[in-house]
């Protein structure tokens, strides 16, 4: 039950002595044992005894929300909520300690949660009416109530994540990934209207897979002009349609029955389906087929799905299916004290004046929420991953043969590998197809320049021997073998080598051909400042002793300017290798770059 995973943890808090934590301090007054309760107690799975997984669990959650930033309050609110739909589904018309309860865990006045529960009001072009309950009403709207208490704070928890999580940098946006994880198609020995919901999604998804995986493979060879045999593939709008087309689908005939509350019986709805749905075929019951004794008697009905048939028990589909949350119960929940439940119901704070719609069922709401679903989808680019369950022992040992291949059938794998077959096994754009294999061929290599990528292309298939094996289209190249592929891919890789030795051979003579400019460069500034230097010195020496030859010391007693340091050393080396050296030129290199 989908339930029990939410619920048994808080359980398991409640027996624990959490005064730490402030569990304590909630008033939630909950039993440990889960018999206690009427939704935990309809499976003996979850109707167990609280053990220590449980408890792990609630650390683990309390833990999750502190890591996402989920405050006490919040966490609180939370908890409490949990505790209240527990209550909630306890309570009757004379359990006013169980209502109080309630009240009191989701911050409510009490007297108001007994008039919602009992009475609605009614309004009619700006007129107000009060309706009395009868008994089964009541109980629809507790229940109902129930789950959409439920139902509203496990969307709010994933909006919060979700809003924790986004990526606000603009520029980042188109790099995030969505993931949507669903149920696979489920087939029990007793199928509800749970089982319906959920094959129904699956039916979706698998022609939403039609159409972007195996219908658009086929239209894009004739897009691309490629000469192709088409493959039959099953086109599961049909049944589709049999779950939701208006006023003839399953979900519209079941809405139609919802309507009378107390006067449509389950039997009843299923005489219905079978005079709207005799000449579907799809549908099938043992009113339409007498002769066919696997179906019983004005309780069952049989839906061709892709995957194969399932057989659904009608008994608790108006009940599943009827929702009536009514206005009452949102304005009674908007009302709350608790920030948190008040955010949950904003739809609360319309008027009361205002004229009110009768709720969308179960059925439409998730049908509303798969178009939904798809029409996002549709607008993404979606890769799809598909699980196989080996065994149902959960043992990594054991293939049940018969299981896979039903897996394998209704995940239309087969119609997918059959398409695939058919078709050719790679495909690209002419223009990157050469960027990436131009290398292997001398046509093509560095640059081509007698025509367009699609010539060059041709030259390059036709010079390894791959014309066979290969389609050309009018933007792309079409390869049918994986092997033509791997064998491009290893005469490209036994060439990189080579080229990136070419390149790096080419950087590394442009460097040395910068660094030698830079060095170049470098002794021109030193030889025009050292020509600067012992020029500057020459004139002040001249200037010093210009007037010695008239002073009686013949300019003896003058200090002349301090020679530069260049200057100092220059005829001590140059002399010495002038008499050392074989080459009068070689010494003078050597004297400039010993500075």
């Amino acid at each position: 039950m989908l339930l029990s995973p939410i619920y048994r943890p808080v359980l398991a808090a409640s027996k624990m002595n959490l005064k730490n934590d402030g569990f304590d301090q909630l008033g939630l007054d909950l039993s440990s044992d889960p018999q206690s309760y009427h939704y935990l107690r309809q499976d003996e799975k979850t109707a167990a005894g609280v053990v220590e997984g449980d408890r792990v669990n609630y650390r683990t959650t309390v833990a999750a929300f502190r890591t996402l930033g989920f405050s006490n309050d919040m966490k609180n609110a939370l908890l409490k909520i949990v505790a209240a739909v527990l209550h909630l589904i306890q309570t009757s018309a004379s359990s006013q300690k169980q209502l109080n309860l309630v009240a009191k865990l989701l911050e409510l006045d009490s007297h108001a949660v007994i008039t919602a529960l009992t009475e609605r009001v009614i309004a009619v072009k700006g007129e107000v009416m009060q309706k009395t309950h009868t008994l089964m009403q009541a109980e629809y709207g507790r229940d109902a109530l129930a789950k959409a208490i439920y139902d509203r704070m496990f969307t709010w928890i994933v909006s919060k994540i979700n809003d924790i999580i986004d990526v606000r940098d603009s520029r980042s946006r188109r790099t995030v990934i969505g993931v949507l994880d669903i149920y696979g198609f489920e087939v029990f020995d007793a199928n509800s209207f749970e089982q319906l919901c959920i094959n129904y999604c699956n039916e979706k998804l698998q022609q939403l897979f039609i159409e972007l995986v195996l219908k658009q493979e086929q239209e894009e060879y004739k897009r691309e002009g490629i000469a192709w045999q088409n493959v039959e593939f099953f086109n599961n709008q049909i049944i589709c349609e049999l779950v939701e087309k208006p006023h003839q689908g399953v979900f519209a005939i079941l809405d139609d029955a919802c309507l009378n509350v107390g006067k449509v019986t389950d039997e009843l709805l299923l005489e219905a389906m079978d005079k709207e749905l005799a000449n579907h075929e799809h549908y099938t019951s043992r009113q339409i087929k007498p002769l066919d004794k696997t179906l019983k008697h004005k309780t069952q009905f049989r839906i061709r799905h892709y995957a194969g048939d399932v057989i659904y028990d009608i008994k608790g589909f108006l009940d599943k299916n009827r929702d009536t949350l009514f206005q009452d119960f949102k304005r009674l929940l908007f009302n709350s004290r608790n920030d948190v439940i008040r955010l949950m119901w904003p739809e609360g704070a319309q008027d009361i004046t205002k004229t009110t719609k009768r709720p969308q069922t179960a059925g439409t709401l998730f049908k509303n929420s798969m178009i939904a679903l798809v029409k996002t989808l549709a607008s993404k680019e979606p890769f799809y991953v598909r699980c196989i369950k080996p065994n149902e022992e959960k043992s990594p040992c054991l293939m049940d043969d018969e299981r896979v291949e039903h897996q394998v059938r209704y995940l239309g794998l087969l119609e997918n590998i059959r398409v695939r077959r058919a078709g050719f096994a790679h495909r690209q754009r002419y223009d990157r197809f050469l960027k990436r294999y131009k290398m292997i061929s001398q046509f093509t290599w560095p640059n081509f320049r007698n025509g367009s990528d699609e010539d060059a292309v041709r030259h390059l298939i036709e010079e390894k021997g791959f014309s066979a094996d290969v389609k050309y289209g009018h933007t792309k190249i079409f390869i049918r073998n994986p092997n033509t592929l791997f064998s491009l891919e290893a005469m490209r890789a036994e060439l990189i080598d080579g080229i990136v030795i070419l390149i790096q051979k080419q950087m590394r003579g442009l460097l040395c051909r910068l660094r030698y400019r830079k060095m170049k460069a470098a002794l021109a500034i030193i030889q025009h400042y050292r020509t600067y230097k012992i020029k500057s010195y020459i004139t002040k020496l001249s200037l010093t002793f210009r007037p010695a030859k008239r002073m009686r010391d013949y300019g003896k007693s003058r200090v002349g300017p301090h020679p530069p340091l260049p200057f100092i050393f220059f005829f001590f080396f140059f002399f010495f290798f002038v008499s050392t050296s074989t080459s009068f030129f070689s010494s003078l290199l050597f004297f400039f770059f010993s500075f």
